[in-house]
């Protein structure tokens, strides 16, 4: 398996673990933005540290700024993707921040010169037409919480970006994700003091399931822009609209309609085609 193959299997992984999270922290219920993010990730800290064997996790020279770049830009994205969720149409947050796989590609060209193909860029805007069919944005982006929606998006591209920068400067994955779990712990604490919300015992049993899917999705998307380049793999990220759509019915009883089933199709015909475009031009 090369190491395309391999992005491409992780970052599908890590999309079924974010909607398994996006799903948990729902049921959740009404609790504070920033007590679910605290809770998440500082439950992603102490699990990603337990997952492998103890091992000495090294910061070379050069590498903290890029840490806290990557920390910065993904603390931006979770905060203004909650925050987008509690204040927005449901489909309009998840539109922006589906915007992210742009996001990453414009930051990935301007921070490691990967070249986009016409093909490549084809296929992203294709993918996020058939995002656009499932989540059925209203189009009331005149809110305030709209644009910081789209920050959230854009600061989740940025932080993908920076991991694919880690990547090649050989740090360790484990290291970036547990810097960036301790990071947004420390930055939401402030904020809980005197707002924490009591948790019943099945809104604790929710927040640790996120917190696994959490931890997974992390793992597994850090892994993915290690093995491969935004442009590359970044449409298949798209995956993750269908593992909602699946846990929804499944869970929720929420039932897609023929637009979103139209959205299903149009993402899978264009993953399928990205991957053997992919393929050809290696056989070239």
């Amino acid at each position: 398996m090369n190491s395309k193959t391999k992005g491409i299997l992780c970052i599908v992984t890590a999309a079924f673990c974010f909607a398994f999270m996006s799903l948990c922290v729902r049921l959740a219920g009404d609790l504070p933005s920033m007590q679910k993010i605290l809770f998440r990730n500082l439950l992603a800290f102490f699990i990603v540290g337990l997952v492998r064997k103890p091992e000495k996790l090294e910061i070379h020279k050069g590498d903290l700024k890029f840490l806290f770049l990557r920390s910065i830009c993904g603390t931006v994205g979770i905060v203004c993707n909650f925050y987008a969720i509690d204040h927005l149409v449901l489909s309009d947050a998840n539109m922006l921040n589906k915007l992210s796989p742009f996001f990453t590609i414009i930051f990935s060209y301007f921070l490691l010169k990967e070249r986009l193909t016409l093909f490549q860029g084809i296929a992203v805007v294709v993918a996020f037409m058939g995002a656009l069919f499932i989540i059925k944005p209203t189009g009331n982006m005149t809110d305030p919480a709209a644009l910081i929606g789209m920050l959230g998006g854009a600061g989740a591209g940025a932080a993908y970006s920076f991991v694919r920068v880690l990547g090649k400067r050989g740090v360790n994955g484990k290291l970036i994700v547990m810097f960036f779990s301790a990071f947004t712990c420390v930055f939401a604490l402030p904020f809980l003091i005197g707002h924490f919300a009591p948790m019943k015992w099945w809104q604790v049993a929710a927040m640790i399931a996120a917190g696994f899917g959490g931890a997974g999705g992390q793992i597994f998307v850090t892994k993915a822009y290690f093995y491969a380049p935004a442009k590359e793999i970044s449409v298949f990220d798209y995956s993750q609209i269908m593992f909602s759509a699946l846990m929804g019915f499944l869970v929720l009883g929420q039932k897609p309609d023929m637009l979103s089933l139209c959205g299903y199709v149009i993402i899978c015909t264009t993953a399928v085609c990205m991957y053997f475009y992919n393929k050809n031009r290696r056989t070239l």
